[in-house]
């Protein structure tokens, strides 16, 4: 693993090392890939079962470091008829490697959502979709990243607001130019947004809701511009990441500790149907 991740790193920011030297880069620097899977969550908040999708796309410290970490997970019981039961969910993490000292790395898990499987979605998909339009200026620039989108879905399906929460970004620049294209992929990427509409629901539990809250990653790729996609499953990506951006009509104390990047592009997560972990999410 830590030849492929020096590989990305000298492919991906040589531009960038040589610029800015390299000991300022390997500060901003991470590495990530995505890991997905489901858990069951016992009566009593703990993981009883831990299954990870595709494992031989996987480097094995990245198997071993969940396996280890889900068993020391503890959630809020999940109550159903006010009592506590055996929930499933689907889960998606963001594995970090983070430079050491000399060549180690040391790797982690920065993000995650946990999603009940088994409780009907309010938002099952999108109705209308727009793709967002690559910026011109950032596609001259080799400047790619991903947007993690808040919208909020009004009773008729329509994005009545929509957030940039964080923009991770794929170059090396000063602060004010990186906070600059971080605006310009934000602003792409709320543009598209503000065309979607959601399907809701007709029946269930959510049928009378007035709105509702869902996370969309939008990735900007320069390995397809006409349709940005993600890196591939069990591959690392090498980028810096933004800063996370507080939404007014977020509820940030519950869902903040838990990130908002653990997404892969092109899905959806609706807010307040997660799992709610109590414990660290690094472990303990």
């Amino acid at each position: 693993m830590r030849r492929l991740l020096l590989g990305l790193l000298c492919l991906c920011l040589s531009s960038a090392v040589l610029a800015y030297g390299p000991n300022a880069v390997r500060k901003r620097v991470e590495a990530s890939l995505l890991v997905s899977g489901s858990i069951v969550v016992a009566t009593d908040g703990s993981v009883s079962d831990c299954a990870i999708d595709q494992p031989d796309k996987l480097p094995p410290g990245v198997i071993d470091l969940v396996k280890k970490t889900s068993v020391s997970w503890k959630f809020e019981p999940v109550l159903i008829d006010g009592r506590p039961s055996i929930a499933k969910a689907t889960m998606n993490l963001r594995v970090v490697a983070k430079k050491q000292d000399g060549e180690a790395y040391a790797i982690s898990i920065r993000s995650a959502h946990f999603g009940e499987d088994d409780r009907p979605k309010a938002l099952s998909n999108k109705k209308r979709f727009v793709f967002p339009k690559y910026p011109i200026d950032a596609i001259r620039n080799r400047v790619a990243g991903t947007v993690y989108l808040a919208l909020l879905i009004n009773a008729q399906g329509q994005v009545a607001d929509v957030e940039a929460e964080q923009v991770n970004l794929n170059v090396v620049l000063s602060d004010a130019g990186m906070d600059h294209w971080r605006r310009i992929l934000a602003d792409a990427a709320r543009e598209a947004a503000k065309q979607w509409t959601f399907n809701t629901p007709t029946s269930g539990p959510y049928a009378h809701a007035d709105h509702w809250v869902v996370r969309a990653p939008v990735n900007f790729s320069l390995d397809d511009v006409a349709h940005p996609a993600s890196n591939g499953y069990g591959k690392w990506d090498v980028y810096i990441p933004g800063p996370m951006q507080s939404v007014p009509w977020l509820d940030q104390k519950r869902n903040a500790p838990l990130g908002v990047d653990a997404l892969p592009a092109g899905e959806l997560a609706q807010v307040g149907d997660e799992l709610h972990l109590i414990s660290p999410l690094a472990g303990s």
